[in-house]
């Protein structure tokens, strides 16, 4: 009897270890035929046409490889320090080899970039070990900072972000990647954030860092020696940057940064990279919008210079604000408004960036004017945000905020759509600031203002006031209304409506930048997940 037990329970455990292995199998298939049939996007599998002998040989002839990390950007999400800001230094070790940047003192947003000294790596080895961590430093310990989602580590507590750069492609995996699907590496490629966790209302120490890894490459067109000998059949030593020999309408050097993806083939225990855009195939990117962020990958590419990323969802808001009077009305947004504005969306990696001139549009001179009459609102839109140009690039592209002293409205903000040659977009909000400026820093104790907004200085409350407001007026634009959310716009039933902790909700608008997620009891709602970034490239007759 006992043997024919042995005999059934060993049975029954072969039976599940074939289940296991065909279900891992099937998930493979399932996963190469999910990036294949994506959107139908063509696929090039780059172990074609390659020489047997190329891991055995230099991966690149033409110099002798080194690897450079550069970080781009940092931005802290969370209170790092109990007493003023943070900080800042990153400590980078390229196969063991560390590198300590210098330190931001005193700055919770770095936009300096900072790179590492190139680190010779072995010309016939395909991968390169890359760590990175975000350090504050303290008069006593030094602290790490959290960058890293721990959704693919067993380390709960893992700060640092670890990677895998490979030579051949010049492509990364590990704690960062590229996918093209919004649930597997949440931030984007060359973006790690600390909230990934789950994190967003607990003070873990949370920051994001916006990165890139580069190695030499003899034609400076960012295309290494591999890829361009054996996958793309150009030639090394000639720069293609610009070439866009398919007419698709995005170039080169952008399908060789978002076309590449790592897939894990779990039957054979080993990496793969798939091509999911080629420069030499037609691919539709005038159509395609993967990440569904409304931006299609011909628009990706037009703001890639300012970080967009296809598979990650990013809002580009252009703010043209008007001048200050001869006898000083009016103001202007504060800086920390567009800050405060980005870490909100931050933190759900969602990643706005706002014009406020440094893109070549935004802080444009528009007169000033003690009223703006409702008429005057698509003046103002088709001159200084078109440019008097009706097909203008940015319409569709970019939101528009109009910055006036005052409105032609009871109303201190509003959205509205805007209306070329008959077609209305529902994509622009304008703000007053002759209202902001002073009934909500006076229409409440001072005290009152303090223990709400966390702060005793003014100039913090006006931002958080600026960026309370416009994040409302965008979560309008993006699909969040009365109709819809039946605590948005609500002013009167203040208890009915506490728990939705919401800038959409006016109870909180004045003091709280951030959307609620419907998480805090009766009558509250998940604005996150009702928000629609392709609502402003609706076209209305």
């Amino acid at each position: 009897m006992k043997i024919i037990k042995k005999t059934i329970i060993v049975s029954m455990i072969t039976l599940l270890l074939l289940i296991s292995s065909n279900t891992l199998a099937l998930q493979t298939n399932n996963i190469y035929q999910e990036i294949k049939e994506y959107k139908k996007i063509s696929t090039i599998n780059n172990n074609k046409n390659l020489d047997p002998n190329t891991d055995s040989q230099d991966l690149d002839p033409l110099l002798n490889l080194k690897v450079t990390v550069n970080i781009r950007e940092i931005r802290a999400l969370d209170d790092i320090d109990l007493i003023g800001d943070p900080d800042f230094y990153v400590v980078v070790y390229i196969n063991d080899v560390k590198q300590v940047s210098p330190i931001w003192y005193n700055q919770r947003y770095i936009k300096d970039d900072w790179s590492t000294q190139p680190i010779d790596v072995p010309d016939d080895k395909e991968d390169v070990k890359i760590k990175i961590q975000l350090w504050d430093k303290n008069l006593f310990i030094d602290k790490k900072c959290d960058i890293n989602s721990n959704v693919n580590t067993s380390y709960l507590d893992k700060k640092d972000i670890d990677i895998v750069y490979n030579i051949k492609t010049g492509h990364w995996r590990g704690d960062d990647y590229n996918y093209p699907d919004l649930l597997s590496d949440l931030s984007g490629y060359g973006r790690a954030n600390g909230c990934d966790d789950n994190s967003i209302y607990q003070n873990k120490r949370d920051c994001e860092i916006w990165f890139d890894i580069t190695q030499d490459d003899f034609d400076n067109d960012g295309i290494p020696y591999w890829v361009e000998k054996y996958v793309f059949n150009t030639d090394p030593d000639v720069d293609n940057t610009g070439w866009d020999n398919d007419s698709d309408g995005v170039p080169i050097e952008w399908e060789y940064k978002w076309g590449h993806v790592y897939y894990y083939d779990w039957w054979h225990h080993k990496y793969e990279s798939i091509w999911i855009y080629h420069p030499f195939v037609w691919e539709d990117h005038a159509n395609l919008d993967i990440d569904e962020d409304g931006l299609q990958n011909t628009e990706e590419y037009l703001t890639s210079q300012w970080g967009s990323d296809p598979h990650r969802q990013d809002i580009f808001l252009e703010l043209d604000q008007m001048q200050i009077s001869e006898d000083k009305r009016g103001a202007n947004v504060p800086d920390k408004s567009l800050e405060l504005l980005q870490d909100a969306f931050a933190r759900r990696n969602i990643v706005i960036r706002t014009d406020d001139g440094c893109m070549g549009g935004g802080q444009k001179d528009i007169p000033f004017d003690p009223k703006v009459e409702g008429h005057e609102l698509d003046e103002i839109y088709f001159k200084y945000f078109l440019n008097n140009d009706s097909n203008y690039w940015r319409r569709g592209v970019f939101h528009y905020a109009i910055i006036a002293y005052s409105l032609d409205s009871i109303s201190s903000g509003f959205a509205f759509s805007s209306n070329i040659n008959g077609e209305r977009l529902v994509d622009c909000f304008a703000l007053g600031t002759k209202t902001h400026e002073y009934a909500p820093l006076y229409k409440h104790p001072m005290w009152y203002n303090i223990i709400r907004r966390r702060t005793f200085s003014i100039e913090e409350q006006r931002a958080i006031i600026y960026a309370g407001v416009m994040m409302h007026e965008t979560g309008h634009v993006l699909g969040i209304f009365r109709g819809n959310t039946p605590g948005c716009d609500n002013s009167n039933e203040i208890l009915k409506y506490l728990n939705y902790r919401s800038c959409m909700n006016y109870h909180y608008t004045y003091f709280l930048v951030d959307y609620s997620d419907g998480s805090h009891g009766a009558n509250d709602f998940d604005d996150w997940d009702r928000i629609d970034l392709t609502r402003f490239q609706i076209k209305y007759n």
